[in-house]
C-alpha cells in the first residue's frame, strides 16, 4: 500500500502545486486514500521531498533526478524494497515486483538513462524492460541484480 500511494504521491505533485502537508493530504483522499497526517510526513520524508520556490511562495517536489549520487542511492532502495525476481528472455529483461510496485520500478529505470536500455513497460507487478544490444543484456541484468543485492 506505501508503494502504491508514493506513487500517487509523484503523479498529484507532478500535476498540482502543494505547499503544505495537509493540501497533500487533501489531495490523497481525493484519490482514495485514508491518510493522517502523521503517516503524509513520513512518506515526505521517504520520498524526500523539497520546497522549491514558485510566483505565489513555495511548493513540494521531488528531488532532482539528476543528482546521480542521490539517484542511485534511491534506485537501490527501490529496487531492494520492490523487486521479487529478474530474468531474462533474448533482449528482454523480465523484472517481478511486489504489487503495485512495477510503475516506480519502472519510474526509476527510466531515469537511469542507460544507453542499451530503449524503454520498459511497467503493469502492477511486472516490468518488461527491452535491451539494444542483445549482448548487453547480461550485463544490464547484472547491474539490477546488484541493486537488490548491495
Amino acid at each position: 500500500m506505501k508503494a502504491r500511494r508514493h506513487f500517487a504521491i509523484r503523479d498529484i505533485l507532478a500535476s498540482e502545486l502543494i505547499s503544505t502537508q495537509e493540501e497533500l493530504c487533501d489531495a490523497l483522499r481525493k484519490h482514495g486514500y485514508d491518510v493522517t497526517q502523521a503517516t503524509v510526513s513520513r512518506d515526505m520524508k521517504e520520498l524526500r521531498l523539497t520546497k522549491i520556490p514558485d510566483k505565489n511562495g513555495y511548493h513540494y517536489a521531488l528531488p532532482d533526478v539528476t543528482n546521480y549520487k542521490s539517484s542511485l542511492e534511491r534506485m537501490k532502495r527501490v529496487f531492494k524494497d520492490s523487486v521479487i525476481n529478474i530474468d531474462s528472455s533474448e533482449n528482454i529483461i523480465v523484472i517481478k515486483t511486489l504489487p503495485g510496485t512495477a510503475p516506480t520500478v519502472g519510474f526509476v529505470i527510466d531515469a537511469m538513462d542507460n544507453e542499451n536500455i530503449l524503454g520498459n513497460v511497467a503493469g502492477d507487478d511486472t516490468i518488461f524492460v527491452l535491451i539494444k544490444p542483445l549482448e548487453q543484456v547480461a550485463a544490464v541484468q547484472a547491474e539490477f541484480r546488484r541493486y537488490i543485492e548491495e
